[in-house]
């Protein structure tokens, strides 16, 4: 995975440094995506032309699925596909709060191997490949051991926070707002916190990148079922989110159906 890890990391960050140059002169336009999927950008689309450029010129026999740009089915019959969301955190982006990332996931054979994402404002760069290890600017990182969720650091939803889902714990355990999903499951694959979690639902695009770093930092990641992720499939969403450190899984497993409750 030498040359797809380098192609990607190149990706990554000329993407983010061109989301940075738009975040630092705070002169974009917003619009909405239809079906309320939320906020879009100059940054996510000029990210995206960059990140599909680098990845099919490297990689032309392997498939490609972008939260910006129209699904192709032909990818349900590749063994290699990207998974990408060029900027992930896009409702942050606009807000002016440096909580975003670009995310690469690689897939093979529905699993995630590789997965890379760039922080451009914080100049954080997360890369991790399943079997061989995660880095943090080049540092090697690692899930905690962590075991308890009392004195656990967890990283929820924003939203979430403010509608109250997370008190039940916040006496024994810090529970963070942050946004962008990618984000949070790089901190964890980092070290930074124990686990990130949420009932709700993801695409795929939000969670493949920062899945990988996961695994490959030696944590876990699931659907709110505890079911493995597989992906790649045709429809992108997965319900809920869960990505820890390993060994907190169960007990965040069980949180998840007290959230929002």
């Amino acid at each position: 995975m030498e040359q797809e890890l380098q192609i990607a990391t190149t990706a990554a960050r000329e993407a983010g440094a061109a989301i940075a140059r738009i975040f630092h002169t705070q002169d974009f336009t917003v619009t909405q995506k239809s079906q309320d999927r939320g906020p879009l950008t100059e940054a996510d689309l000029l990210a995206n032309n960059i990140l599909t450029e680098h990845l099919t010129r490297a990689f032309p026999n392997d498939g490609l699925m972008s939260e910006e740009t129209l699904d192709d089915p032909s990818r349900l019959k590749k063994s290699r596909v990207w998974i990408i969301d060029p900027l992930d955190g896009t409702r942050e982006f606009t807000l002016g709060i440096p909580e975003f990332v670009v995310s690469i996931g690689l897939v093979v054979d529905g699993e995630a191997k590789l997965g890379v994402l760039y922080n451009p404002i914080r100049e954080e760069l997360f890369a991790g490949v399943v079997g061989k290890g995660c880095t943090l600017n080049g540092v090697q990182v690692h899930a905690t051991s962590h075991s308890a969720v009392q004195g656990g650091r967890f990283l929820v939803s924003r939203s979430e926070h403010k509608k109250g889902w997370f008190q039940p714990w916040e006496q024994e355990a810090e529970m963070t707002p942050m946004g962008s999903v990618a984000y949070k499951l790089g901190l964890v694959a980092a070290g930074k916190a124990e686990a990130t979690f949420t009932p709700k639902p993801r695409n795929e695009w939000d969670l493949c990148g920062g899945v990988a770093c996961i695994l490959a930092a030696g944590g876990l990641a699931s659907d709110g079922s505890g079911t493995p992720y597989r992906f790649n499939r045709p429809d992108p969403l997965h319900i809920g989110v869960c990505g820890t450190n390993g060994a907190l899984h169960p007990q965040v497993l069980k949180m998840m159906t007290k959230a929002g409750s």
